[in-house]
């Protein structure tokens, strides 16, 4: 079982981000990625501060989980990306604060007990379980990055059973069949904007207050969780991604990246350079999960 791939955004760039990337031999794609038939998931993920940054103040984590021969026991993984705000030290230090609370609380609420040899008939539904996640994330930032504030967007998955937490304006989105699906409404001043139909969403591209956020972690003792639930569709992707990324490049530009490379770590990297390319002004962080043909085992 591959459990735990645990990856926290740094204060230095992924230098494979920045590499010019020459074209791949055919003979060199692992067969394991033209197998329709392959069960499990395929995850990854890259960072960069940006061109215009000396720090980075997002975090991201990936768990993943499965087991072959173990007919019981279905694919599961959590995806987080949170952006922090507030200066370098506190920023930082709430986007990574946030993140291992999510992954502690989901690890010990969804994941042990799904290891268990005799698992409770009594869980937790995974969007409460998410939720209460989200709560305690923002108490912690709260009291270990005082004067900081982050979003998060997190994944829970379990089987073919994916629920979505959403604070902020980090994103994720639902690729598939050539298309594009935004699964997360921005927390942000310009969206309640667009929402009231004072501006439309050209407008908003170029609005001054495109970065201004009504809701984050840290913020608000009081905080304002979209819990959203899906069903995985075979062979389609997700992804997460910090506003370094959507905010430069656009959804069809996302789209033709991942539709046109081998992989999904090759896609994420390739993602970064376009951003940077593109004058990368942000940290910019995207994780992309490509999921099987055959969805694990639903529960």
């Amino acid at each position: 079982m591959s459990f735990l791939k645990w990856l926290l955004g740094g204060k230095k760039d992924s230098s494979r981000a920045h590499m010019s990337t020459a074209p791949l031999d055919p003979r060199a794609i692992p067969s394991y990625l033209h197998i329709e038939g392959r069960r499990h998931i395929l995850v990854g993920s890259a960072h960069s501060a940006g061109m215009e940054r000396s720090h980075d103040d997002d975090s991201l984590l990936v768990i993943v989980g499965g087991a072959d021969g173990d007919k019981g026991l279905p694919d599961f993984g959590l995806f987080c990306v949170a952006d922090g705000l507030g200066g370098y030290e506190c920023g930082h230090i709430a986007s990574a604060v946030a993140v291992r609370t999510i992954a502690h609380r989901l690890t010990q609420g969804a994941f042990l007990r799904l290891l268990e040899i005799e698992p409770s008939e009594e869980d937790q539904p995974l969007d409460e379980l998410v939720s209460r996640a989200f709560e305690e994330a923002n108490q912690a930032v709260f009291k270990r990055a005082a004067g900081g504030a982050t979003t998060l967007t997190a994944a829970l998955m379990l089987g073919d059973q994916l629920v979505i937490g959403h604070v902020g304006d980090t994103r994720a989105y639902s690729i598939r069949d050539g298309g594009i699906e935004c699964l997360t409404l921005d927390h942000s001043l310009v969206q309640q904007l667009i929402e009231t139909g004072a501006i439309n969403e050209e407008e908003a591209l170029d609005s001054p207050h495109r970065s201004v956020l009504w809701n984050a972690m840290g913020k608000n003792e009081n905080l304002k969780v979209d819990i959203t639930s899906h069903t995985v569709t075979p062979g389609s992707c997700l992804l997460l991604c910090s506003d370094g990324l959507w905010g430069v490049i656009s959804e069809e530009e996302i789209t033709n990246i991942i539709s046109e490379v081998i992989g999904p770590q090759m896609a994420c990297e390739k993602l970064v350079q376009a951003a940077n390319e593109a004058g990368g002004p942000d940290n910019v962080t995207a994780i992309l999960i490509k999921f099987p043909f055959e969805v694990g085992i639903p529960l």
